[in-house]
């Protein structure tokens, strides 16, 4: 079985940006500690992992002059947060590549930037964006062609066209239609998606889940519903929990949920609540608590489909001897989440 160092030392030589604020790479042989995206390929006997850069300062090490360990960097960069901001800001612009010059964004990395990351291009995601944003503002009642017209369409056919293909009704028909938005979210563990319908959160995982394709499906199909990326209120409230949670003032998630499953998955997902912050519970203890005790393999292969991690609390559940168990955000990751809420209640 892989070790979390092996696990961390593989991402350093993959320099997996997912793992930044993970760990902090310390090098024997240069006395220098690098994040997990610097260029640097020392062996593993000459690494040394910590959890921060003041542990890595404590144990002697200096700072990479290369990749900057010291310096704060998110999941995003900088460049892209701030055209994500003016999107915001902004969300009937189309913007054309003399706009991103404008931002001083180069256009090629923007279009790079977002294939490779949000695997779409970026015409497609400003086309969705602008698409919700015209959907909530019909949802609204406003008059489909002043929508249209602020939304930089000179004409209702081209205008219908593109809501069309989008949100898969026409503007004058919409109003009875459901849609899936998707956002992509910060967190201490990484970048991840999450999805919401008009009644609540229905997936949140990690962005590079090796399922989530799968799970885009799972939900389009269980939901009858597009799925568009553009912003929902329950990001909102999801984006100020998960702030107070990684800052160990939140021990409770209290934002509503639409679960897309079956009626023994949502049972098996809910119980998950029940499990206390910083504590942990087996399989066959939650089969128990379900009045399921022999059916322990099912309430497992259901906590595996969970759509919605950190909230519904599967990282929580362990095996029978005590050893941590599969994780699709990564067994690191449950293990940082463990350790944090062990930490917190402490």
């Amino acid at each position: 079985m892989e070790t979390e160092r092996d696990i961390f030392y593989k991402a350093f030589l993959e320099r997996d940006s997912s793992f930044e604020g993970v760990f902090i790479v310390g090098v024997k042989t240069t006395g220098i500690f690098c994040r997990p995206t610097c260029p640097a390929k020392p062996k593993l006997e000459n690494c040394e992992f910590f959890p921060s850069a003041s542990e890595a300062m404590l144990n002697g090490y200096r700072p990479c002059k290369v990749c900057k360990p010291l310096e704060k960097q998110g999941n995003l960069p900088d460049g892209i947060k701030k055209l994500l901001k003016y999107m915001e800001e902004n969300p009937s612009v189309k913007i054309k590549d003399s706009d991103l010059l404008e931002l001083n964004l180069e256009p090629n990395q923007v279009r790079r930037w977002f294939l490779k990351n949000y695997k779409q291009t970026f015409h497609a995601y400003q086309r969705m964006y602008r698409a919700n944003n015209a959907f909530q503002r019909i949802q609204s009642e406003q008059n489909v062609m002043d929508v249209a017209h602020d939304s930089g369409y000179n004409s209702l056919s081209g205008f219908n066209s593109m809501f069309k293909s989008v949100i898969g009704a026409s503007p004058q028909k919409s109003k009875n239609t459901q849609i899936v938005n998707i956002a992509y979210i910060e967190t201490d563990l990484g970048l991840m998606i999450a999805a919401a319908t008009s009644k609540g959160i229905c997936m949140f995982e990690f962005a590079d889940y090796k399922l989530i394709d799968l799970e885009f499906r799972q939900l389009s199909e269980t939901f009858k519903a597009p799925l568009v990326q553009g912003e929902n209120p329950h990001f909102d409230t999801l984006r100020k929990q998960l702030d107070e949670y990684f800052k160990g003032e939140r021990k409770v998630f209290d934002i509503p949920l639409d679960l897309a499953g079956t009626e023994f998955q949502k049972k098996v997902w809910l119980s998950l609540l029940q499990i206390p912050y910083g504590c942990t519970t087996t399989y066959g203890k939650q089969a128990e608590l379900l009045g399921m005790a022999s059916a322990v393999r099912a309430v497992a292969n259901a906590n595996g489909k969970n759509k919605i991690s950190i909230i519904l609390p599967c990282h929580r559940v362990i095996g029978a001897d005590g050893s941590l168990t599969g994780y699709g955000g990564g067994m690191w990751r449950k293990k940082k989440l463990l350790e944090f809420e062990r930490g917190i209640s402490q």
